[in-house]
């Protein structure tokens, strides 16, 4: 585990260069977050952010994708790719929103992992962004940044992850942490080609220390 003075520089010096530290998926209702989220897999946010307004517009209301047909739903979406069965679970999503929880989205792990193509990940945005709760979203992004910097053992199990970031991370700072873990693995520490010349938590970076 790693010094507790250690993850404090790390979390003190991503807030100096990502102060908000949000969530880049627009949205401006709690379940097109959740929708948002789903048509984020295996997609980027950029693209979901362009394909969803003209979304929202065709179906403005939970209530007009409760009622829709998945495969109009999936041309709109095409574009964010697995799009049918997107596409399904988003309709079968509302449609258990409205019969199950009075058309607003649930605040607990059990309820939103019950919901149609939405597991941990999706569910710890929503507790953290919707609900303030302490969340640890373990994208790809977090889960190759915490394992190269020490906070985690490297592992590439989301729940296991979860669990070892569970105990080093403050709960207060946990889902702002998590949302800029994304934009770092987007601008320096990327999947194939980490800028770790000048990087600015090289020294607090296991894999930089590593490499000597």
């Amino acid at each position: 585990m790693r010094p507790k003075a250690a993850v404090r520089r790390i979390i003190e010096t991503l807030k100096g260069i990502y102060p908000e530290g949000l969530c880049s998926l627009r949205y401006e209702k709690d379940y097109e977050l959740l929708f948002a989220v789903r048509l984020s897999a295996q997609c980027t946010d950029a693209r979901v952010n362009m394909v969803t307004p003209a979304l929202y517009e065709r179906f403005p209301t939970l209530e007009s994708f409760a009622q829709a047909d998945p495969k109009e739903v999936g041309q709109y979406i095409r574009s964010c790719g697995f799009y049918n069965g997107k596409a399904k679970d988003m309709v079968l999503c509302a449609q258990r929103l409205l019969a199950d929880f009075g058309g607003r989205v649930p605040g607990t792990m059990e309820e939103l992992t019950s919901l149609p193509g939405v597991g941990r990940k999706t569910a710890n945005l929503i507790l953290g962004d919707i609900y303030g709760q302490p969340a640890y979203v373990c994208d790809t992004h977090c889960i190759r940044i915490t394992g190269r910097l020490g906070l985690t053992d490297g592992s590439k199990d989301p729940l296991r992850v979860e669990r070892q970031l569970r105990e080093v991370l403050p709960p207060e700072e946990s889902n702002s942490f998590c949302h800029r873990m994304v934009l770092f693995g987007r601008d320096t520490c990327t999947a194939r080609s980490p800028k770790c010349g000048g990087c600015p938590l090289a020294k607090d970076c296991a894999a930089a220390k590593a490499a000597g």
